[in-house]
């Protein structure tokens, strides 16, 4: 995919999820606007900011760059859906022949979609993306990162791409790939790394943001990375299987060693073993059940309030 000298420019969409970005948005954009600058020799560039039911006024500001900047588009969200779900709807909604993520908060330099942009030109690549190779963080989160995704790439049913978030560049092929998925729990990056296609990674350290606080706090991590698990991996639903042979050998150590010396601290080891074991069970079981139940339902993950978008 490129353009000729007697074609139109190809189209290149930047999608940025918000949700209450009113302090961050001006740096972004100003930045932003240098990148545009830097490609309108050869791309036509627009911007689909996905306002995820923002309650700053972080769409006013988008509403009035979008009188006067009409590359900018945007698309809200009649509630807060989520970060995934966010670009799911900015994806769906956007059009052009390549497609970008990045954040708001320019964690993720907007400069680096230059680089994207001359590795997908030079290397003839479907997917451009930032290898986060470090971060402003501190040493036993980041190293608890590396473990968790390091830990997914190995129980995963599809290809994980390590050290891979949203922040890419992409083709229309991609694109369309990933959003014939209809799943009540979209996971982009694992759909990314799902659909193949040839790809490179952009090493890069990942800056602190810009303005503003972030919308992540430990419990959502740890949601996060339950969710990636879930939307990657099967392997808890057959776990309580390959563990079968393990817990009986235990139960039934215990159950001989019982009969030699009577305990009843071993009767309350068998029954927390067995417990343990048919609690989890179950539990796994049922999140598969209620992720299987509402993926059957077919119901729409959002729906648009208001858009002024690049749907034609």
């Amino acid at each position: 995919m490129s353009a000729t000298p007697n074609s139109s420019p190809l189209k290149l969409t930047v999608i940025c999820p918000v949700f209450n970005e009113a302090e961050s948005l001006p740096v972004f954009l100003e930045r932003f606007n240098a990148v545009r600058d830097a490609l309108s020799d050869r791309y036509s560039v627009d911007l689909l900011f996905t306002n995820n039911a923002s309650t700053d006024n972080s769409l006013e500001l988008i509403k009035n760059w979008r009188k006067e900047k009409t590359y900018i588009y945007f698309v809200t969200l009649s509630k807060n859906a989520g970060y995934q779900i966010s670009m799911e709807c900015g994806l769906r909604s956007a059009t052009g022949d390549l497609f970008a993520f990045i954040d708001v908060d320019c964690e993720d330099p907007p400069e680096m979609l230059i680089d994207f942009v001359r590795a997908f030109e030079s290397e003839r690549c479907d997917i451009v993306y930032g290898e986060r190779v470090d971060r402003e963080e501190n040493f036993l989160l980041k190293s608890g990162r590396k473990f968790f995704y390091r830990l997914l790439k190995r129980i995963a049913d599809d290809e994980v791409v390590l050290d891979m978030a949203e922040f890419s560049l992409f083709t229309r092929e991609v694109r369309d790939a990933i959003v014939q998925e209809t799943t009540a729990y979209p996971f982009i990056r694992a759909s990314i790394g799902r659909v193949g296609f040839k790809r490179k990674g952009i090493a890069y350290k990942r800056g602190k943001r810009v303005a503003g606080k972030s919308n992540f706090n430990a419990q959502r991590l740890a949601g996060f990375a339950l969710a990636a698990m879930f939307a990657s991996s099967s392997l808890p639903l057959i776990l309580p299987i390959k563990l079968l042979p393990i817990a009986l050998i235990i139960v039934g150590t215990l159950a001989v060693w019982r009969i030699v010396e009577p305990s009843r601290w071993i009767d309350a080891v068998i029954i927390f073993v067995v417990a343990a074991f048919l609690m989890s069970s179950i539990a796994f079981i049922s999140i598969y059940t209620r992720r299987s139940y509402r993926n059957s339902m077919g119901r729409p993950n959002y729906f648009i309030s208001e858009a002024e978008s690049c749907l034609q």
